[in-house]
């Protein structure tokens, strides 16, 4: 059963940098919450914001403005200041597989060490019982894969070594960035059902970041459009995808594939021909904001 509580949350967020004497607004009064058992989806292009916003969750940025809550206390106030607890709490599976993890160390190393780190009181067989458990929870053979090294694996297994390392302190929360965008085709859906399958399994709140709405599609029950560091539209997957109102929406829907549906016969077509003008728009930072549905909102473009 969902628990309504918010795990996670963001109030009101920014935060901004300094480059060639410009200040860069990189993410604009986001606010949004995580909730145990769902997966909310942040869709946007490059540079929108999204990896900002990850770091901001993961503590590497500080807002400028906004707060941060954890079980619905500010962080740097409640029992989760210590980054260390809050690490535990909230973990990250992160684009490369490869890079993430390093290539002198065994597949044993790596799932070895966040237990190490955060559980300092397991025994060694405690932590080769946890981590066989780990791998296997993730659909991989323990007994052949705990002496590779990262080169010796496919992308998909270095993506499910990845998530095993991530559930190895029992998180809560996982922030999953681009997951699959560096996978084979072949393999991402592997990717995808394992990540909704530790969602209901394991009751964990997930934040799944992507330029692909279709993986958005699959795995996410909410969704958010960012642009240009502004949450743009938002709601209940489903009524945001079939029925998207912001024009900067329709653009990123307008690029995918689907034989389901059909961009022409002028359902999308004055958004398509004037697509500088709706970035230019939707890039103007829009208070306002309204519902146009349960559980479904926009910030409207200027008029």
């Amino acid at each position: 059963m969902n628990d309504p509580t918010p795990l996670l949350a963001l109030d009101n967020v920014s935060k901004s940098f300094s480059r060639g004497g410009l200040r860069v607004h990189a993410v604009r009064r986001i606010s949004f919450a995580l909730l145990r058992g769902r997966t909310l989806a942040l869709v946007g292009e490059s540079g929108s914001g999204k990896t900002t916003a990850a770091r901001l969750i993961m503590r590497e940025y500080r807002p400028d403005e906004g707060r941060m809550l954890f079980r619905g206390s500010p962080i740097e106030d409640g029992p989760f200041a210590s980054l260390g607890a809050y690490r535990r709490a909230v973990q990250m599976v992160f684009q490369d597989p490869f890079s993430s993890l390093n290539p002198v160390h065994t597949v044993r190393y790596h799932l070895e060490r966040p237990l190490r780190l955060h559980h300092p009181a397991l025994s060694r067989t405690e932590r080769l019982t946890a981590v066989a458990e780990g791998l296997t929870r993730v659909k991989l053979d323990p007994v052949l894969i705990l002496p590779k090294y990262p080169h010796e694996l496919s992308g998909g297994q270095r993506q499910r070594i990845s998530i095993a390392r991530a559930l190895a302190v029992d998180p809560e929360v996982i922030i999953a960035d681009e997951p699959t965008s560096m996978l084979d085709v072949s393999v991402r859906l592997g990717i995808l059902n394992l990540l909704n399958d530790m969602k209901r399994q394991l009751g964990l709140a997930v934040l799944y970041i992507t330029h692909d709405i279709a993986t958005a599609r699959y795995v996410a029950e909410d969704i958010m459009v960012m642009y240009a560091g502004q949450i743009v539209e938002w709601g209940e997957t489903q009524s945001v995808l079939s029925n998207p109102r912001h024009p900067y929406t329709r653009l990123l829907l307008s690029a995918v594939p689907d034989p389901d549906r059909r961009f022409v016969d002028g359902q999308f077509g004055d958004d398509l021909a004037n697509i500088d003008e709706i970035r230019r728009q939707s890039a103007i930072e829009q208070p306002e904001v309204r519902e146009i549905g349960p559980n479904h909102f926009i910030r409207p473009m200027p008029e």
